[in-house]
């Protein structure tokens, strides 16, 4: 899905509130709600936090076998993972299935098929993560819950924004996976809040989310190598790296992947925690 048409599809909101609602979603589909939905289902983890977010929680009826936050999203029926279990969802009788055009969109195009209302979202950057919450809260009759939660994302951007402007864009290497080396290029959210943050992506040439080499890894030399998930100490233990700049000032660090790769609310602990490692300089 291209930036392009999903700008396209939130320059196409209506006013909050307005019923019955017409929005444009992220494959460029057109729906019209008559009313907020009382039974919606959540296909991806990202949609289930900013369902919570926004104050819709009552109205989520089903849940992926992926969905760790918030807590109380594990209560939830589950429709399975990856591949949607179509008898469980059917049992739920969802009157709203939200998705990821990129991830689903085979999934959410066959459920439409089916009969169901789909709405496909799309979030490769921190502006367009706040339209996302936006539109999930229009669609389902909590506008200003949503515009509240964005209202408090865009301060929390703006002090980090404020302490890194002058700053040095520091090198940085975001290692996905290391079996192979996978990595963060352009057109990410990681990307996005990586520059957002002060630094500077090893590979914003390439785009999503490429395999590299350790030796170009390596040739680049990171200054920082940001690990999502776990595997810190496996960097440090590579004899190849024990020359780069991150080895010898040991900025080799660990972030919760769910904060910078998750289009939701939470995106903002993933940017402050990129930029007090990039800049531990700064006061925070």
């Amino acid at each position: 899905m291209t930036a392009a048409l999903v700008a396209a599809a939130l320059a196409t909101w209506p006013a909050s509130g307005a019923w019955p609602l017409a929005v444009t979603d992220a494959t460029g589909t057109r729906l019209v709600f008559a009313r907020p939905p009382a039974r919606v289902v959540s296909l991806a983890p990202s949609v289930t936090e900013v369902l919570w977010a926004v104050g819709a929680a009552s109205q989520v009826v089903g849940v992926t076998s992926a969905d760790d936050y918030p807590p109380e999203a594990r209560t939830r029926p589950r429709v399975g993972g990856v591949r949607v279990d179509e008898e469980r969802l059917a049992a739920l009788r969802p009157d709203l299935v939200v998705g990821v055009a990129s991830l689903q969109g085979p999934t959410l195009a066959r459920l439409r098929s089916l009969g169901y209302q789909v709405l496909a979202v799309e979030a490769n950057s921190l502006e367009q993560v706040y339209g996302l919450i936006l539109l999930v809260g229009d669609v389902t009759g909590h506008s200003k819950p949503a515009r509240h939660v964005v209202e408090r994302m865009r301060r929390a951007e703006a002090e980090v924004a404020a302490k890194v402007q002058r700053r040095r864009p520091v090198r940085v290497f975001v290692q996905v996976w290391d079996q192979p080396f996978l990595t963060t290029g352009a057109g990410t959210l990681t990307d996005d809040l990586l520059r957002r943050a002060g630094g500077r992506n090893l590979f914003s040439e390439r785009h999503g989310w490429p395999q590299v080499s350790e030796e170009e890894v390596v040739a680049r030399d990171p200054e920082c190598v940001v690990v999502l998930g776990k595997g810190a100490e496996r960097v440090r233990r590579r004899a190849a790296w024990a020359h780069t700049t991150a080895r010898r000032t040991g900025c080799v660090v660990e972030v919760d992947p769910s904060w910078v790769v998750r289009p939701g609310p939470r995106v903002v602990l993933g940017l402050r925690a990129l930029a007090r490692v990039l800049h531990p300089e700064v006061r925070w």
